[in-house]
């Protein structure tokens, strides 16, 4: 027995250092429709959704007069909500999931689980501190932002790399493909909830 569709949702919202409206299907094709006014992010979000087979749409409007690290985290913080919003009570779906994926020489490994449990462990150097304007601290603030919101636990590793553009998109791809896995319906759970307590 399949989830039952639609697992979508879609969220607004407004403080006063950022505007952000979001929408995710998570049984879609990959499509993705991003804005946010940082062109590296905006490249991120559209693999995340590329390689998670989500269809995305994000609008947001921040403070990028001050910094980059507002909108980041506030994406985060909506993708997570979304994420969490469009799974339900996860019925049927297989809960765990991991990749380990290569971007020419750097090579990155997520595990995920949708756990109800909200927990980042990040260990990602890079090797300099921007891409183009973005500071590449704000990467750990993202995942730390959507893990909490989604209520997942989330591992990123970097396991090898010294080109910081090929690091960040192997953690992106390989947290897309985990997510995509975690996702997914396991037909041999049917309708079950994936938790000896009955609950996630």
């Amino acid at each position: 027995m399949l989830p039952s569709p639609p697992r979508t949702a879609s969220l607004t919202r407004t403080t006063s250092e950022t505007d952000i409206s979001l929408t995710l299907d998570l049984d879609g094709s990959g499509r993705a429709e991003i804005d946010t006014g940082i062109g590296f992010l905006d490249h991120m979000l559209t693999a995340l959704a590329r390689h998670g087979l989500f269809d995305l749409t994000v609008r947001a409007k921040g403070d990028l007069h001050i910094d980059f690290h507002h909108t980041t985290e506030d994406v985060g913080i909506v993708l997570g909500a979304a994420l969490r919003t469009a799974l339900g009570d996860k019925r049927g779906i297989r809960r765990f999931g991991h990749a380990i994926v290569p971007m020419d020489e750097a090579l990155a490994e997520a595990a995920i689980d949708l756990s109800g449990r909200a927990f980042l462990a990040w260990d990602v150097p890079f090797p300099r501190d921007k891409i183009g304007e973005m500071d590449t601290e704000l990467f750990e603030e993202f995942f730390r932002a959507f893990a909490f919101n989604a209520l997942m636990t989330l591992h990123v590793t970097r396991k090898a790399g010294s080109n910081a553009h090929h690091v960040a998109e192997a953690c992106f791809k390989s947290v897309a493909r985990a997510l995509r896995m975690a996702v997914e319906a396991d037909p041999r759970a049917g309708s079950a909830i994936p938790s000896t307590k009955g609950a996630l």
